[in-house]
This record gives C-alpha cells, sequence and structure tokens, in this order.
C-alpha cells in the first residue's frame, strides 16, 4: 500500500490554527465546491479576541489544505485521438 499523505482535518486545523483544549475551534460551515464537487469546511476560533476562520478543502489524495484543488481539466488520450 502507498502512503498518500492523508491526514485528518483535526491535525491540520491544529496545525493552522493553534488549536489547544483552551482555545475551541468549531465548524461553522461545509459543503462541497460548485466546480468539481470538492469537499470543505470552514473552521473558526477566537484570537487575541477577534474571530479568525479559515476554509479548508479535501484533495484527491486525502490531504486536508487551506487551497482548494485544481480544477479537473480534460485530457486527450489516444481513444479520444482515433475516432
Amino acid at each position: 500500500m502507498t502512503h498518500t499523505g492523508e491526514q485528518s482535518l483535526r491535525l491540520v486545523v491544529e496545525k493552522w490554527l493553534g488549536f489547544n483544549r483552551l482555545r475551541a475551534a468549531r465548524v461553522t460551515a461545509f459543503d462541497r465546491t460548485a466546480s468539481g464537487g470538492k469537499r470543505y469546511v470552514c473552521v473558526e476560533t477566537m484570537h487575541d479576541g477577534e474571530k479568525l476562520a479559515l476554509f479548508f478543502f479535501r484533495h484527491d489524495d486525502g490531504c486536508w489544505r487551506v487551497f482548494p484543488p485544481a480544477p479537473t481539466l480534460p485530457e486527450m488520450t489516444p481513444e479520444h485521438l482515433a475516432a
């Protein structure tokens, strides 16, 4: 089995927002993108008295990242060229 780099959303949120038991973080929105149907989650927390929100996007390799996946573009394969 090959390693895809998959990691939990919790680990990524902890990395980006510095989550700990004293600072709560909560999911405020989740859905799929209009183009491509990729999953995303918005997580909010308070930092220095201000609300901080980040969007996390699920990529095809199973990783959650703060940038959206690249759109899937049509491909030309030999089967299409033979037609």
